[in-house]
């Protein structure tokens, strides 16, 4: 039987850093809060996969509707080089309309949520996404 393998999913914005965990034998996805972009952010995601033995990290990769680059998908692009020193494979999701998606979803459990809510929300869908075609 195979090992399984611990992910982090990571919905990279200019504010915040949604934040999800998936196991690769349950393929199930849940919310882990936001990071703070504050300096911190990188110390913080490498303290996360050295806590929870990741050995995948899944960002989300942002384009516009025709598939197309845009100045976000640079944003990430280059947040991801700041990574590559983290000791666990980093690959990119497409992450198309998934703050959209995760509101959606955060609006019909009726609770009262924040952006960070929203964030970790979207990274559930990236994560999630990732493991189901990749997995």
């Amino acid at each position: 039987m195979a090992q399984t393998k611990q992910l982090l999913g990571l919905d990279v914005g200019a504010a915040r850093i949604g934040v999800a965990m998936g196991d690769s034998g349950v393929r199930i996805a849940i919310p882990h809060g936001a990071i703070d972009v504050d300096g911190t952010e990188v110390s913080a995601i490498a303290e996360l996969v050295i806590a929870n033995d990741i050995s995948t990290v899944v960002v989300g990769y942002p384009r516009n509707q025709s598939g197309e680059a845009t100045e976000q998908t640079g944003y990430v692009e280059s947040f991801s080089e700041r990574l590559k020193d983290i000791d666990a494979d980093i690959v990119f999701q497409d992450e198309s309309l998934t703050s959209v998606i995760a509101e959606q979803r955060l609006v019909a459990r009726g609770h009262t949520f924040t952006k960070g809510d929203i964030d970790a929300e979207a990274a559930v869908i990236i994560l999630q996404d990732y493991m189901e075609q990749q997995l």
